[in-house]
């Protein structure tokens, strides 16, 4: 059998196509599987992960948005880094003092069944210190263990708050 050089060409655009389609395929399954989310676990979903820069070495926070799916509820017990360090949970404790949100430090955090729970500037964060280097723009994984859906990866981006990147909103 001989084919043209217009059937050769198609096939050729043909195998291209479905390489890119497979690189595609792979980097969502990759994505998903960082994010927490697989096909045969998604009772807790991880996004939005960021973590300011820090402005004193080694310390900061980090937010992040956690979905909880499950019929029951749920509680974040630990986190680790991928650059070290200890990280603690942080709560509001009611009011602002020279506007800043006071916060306290609590053992756990609770996530409600069925639904999302939005770590933000003005509500509960993850606070890291003793963390090795974190500069803007670096990816830090963040491993969280929940007391019933065991553990979750999630990147998070280490933004740079002076050049506009710390903004919970804008992430």
């Amino acid at each position: 059998m001989v084919f043209s050089g217009r059937a050769r060409a198609r096939g050729r655009s043909a195998a291209r196509r479905a390489a890119a389609a497979l690189a595609i395929a792979c980097t969502l399954a990759t994505m998903l599987a960082l994010s927490g989310c697989s096909a045969a676990d998604t009772k807790i979903a991880v996004a939005s992960a960021y973590i300011p820069q820090p402005t004193t070495p080694g310390t900061t926070v980090a937010y992040l948005d956690i979905r909880n799916n499950a019929a029951t509820a749920d509680h974040l017990v630990s986190v680790s880094t991928s650059v070290g360090g200890q990280v603690s949970f942080l709560a509001p404790e009611g009011g602002m003092r020279a506007g800043t949100m006071i916060m306290k430090l609590v053992p756990d955090i609770a996530v409600p069944a069925n639904s999302l729970m939005r770590m933000n500037p003005n509500s509960y964060r993850l606070r890291i210190t003793g963390a090795g280097n974190m500069q803007g723009g670096k990816d830090v994984i963040l491993t969280l263990k929940f007391a019933h859906a065991g553990t979750v990866s999630v990147v998070a981006l280490v933004t740079d708050p002076e050049s506009g990147g710390g903004s919970y909103f804008l992430n």
